[in-house]
């Protein structure tokens, strides 16, 4: 077999899969609505409620809103977990896999939908930062590699969020994670600087994935000095995706025997 024949043999059934589940996204009118709308929610919290009780040295609709697009990416993405654990529960994978689909090409469905679902999702929080006031000042170049970033960021994690819809039992337990994957960005420099957090906490808030990621989109659509910020986040998209198509992949060899 040709690596042209076999490259198609994976490509159409992945394109299906996306538009599987880009239909089913769409009559989840609920997911969708809470995905775009409770980003925007909290970022009108933080600006208009304790913006003007917090010191960043800038304006906090300046400091907030890239903290925000990384927290409205980890909230869409994480619900490709609860997808892929209902897809489990409810037996639709058998009748994929006897139609020679494989599970690479299932979950790069998920993966994809989810991507294409929360590049919208961001455009609107970004759009809504525009107009309470957001001022980035980033050249093209800028824009390009934030996006490209936050890209970056939003496949690793909806491919983790795949394996850990093969890992839960029900979408329940699922769904679990979607809390934790909103709870982390708190911990960061997404709200407040790390600075002024208690001592405990810098070590994590420091070196845990979604902090260079924030300060490298701070930088970048403010157009400062980002050192090797981006680097290490892309370091770490890197290493979350290589474990999570890893572990996805036994996961769904052992869930589908």
């Amino acid at each position: 077999m040709s690596e042209t024949t076999a490259a198609g043999r994976l490509l159409t059934p992945a394109l299906t899969m996306t538009g599987r589940c880009v239909r089913i996204g769409r009559r989840d009118v609920d997911a969708v609505i809470t995905s775009m709308m409770l980003p925007v929610m909290l970022m009108l919290v933080f600006v208009y409620f304790f913006g003007g009780a917090i010191n960043t040295g800038t304006q906090y609709v300046n400091y907030v809103v890239p903290g925000i697009l990384v927290l409205c990416s980890a909230f869409g993405s994480s619900g490709t977990a609860v997808r892929v654990s209902e897809d489990m529960k409810g037996g639709i994978i058998d009748r994929f896999r006897s139609l020679d689909v494989g599970g690479t090409s299932i979950l790069a469905g998920h993966v994809v939908a989810s991507t294409l679902r929360n590049v919208f999702s961001t455009a609107l929080v970004l759009s809504v930062g525009l107009v309470i006031g957001f001022r980035p000042s980033a050249s093209a170049a800028g824009w390009i590699a934030a996006a490209g970033i936050l890209l970056a960021f939003l496949v690793a994690l909806s491919w983790l969020s795949a394996a850990v819809g093969l890992m839960a039992r029900t979408p329940e337990a699922a769904s679990a994670f979607t809390f934790f994957m909103m709870f982390l960005p708190y911990p960061s420099s997404a709200f407040v600087p790390v600075e002024t957090m208690p001592t405990w906490l810098h070590g994590f808030a420091e070196h845990q994935p979604v902090t260079p990621l924030i300060e490298s989109l701070r930088g970048l659509l403010h157009d400062q000095p980002v050192g090797t910020a981006p680097w290490t986040a892309l370091a770490w998209c890197g290493a979350i995706l290589a474990v999570a198509v890893c572990l996805s992949g036994v996961l769904f060899r052992v869930r589908t025997r």
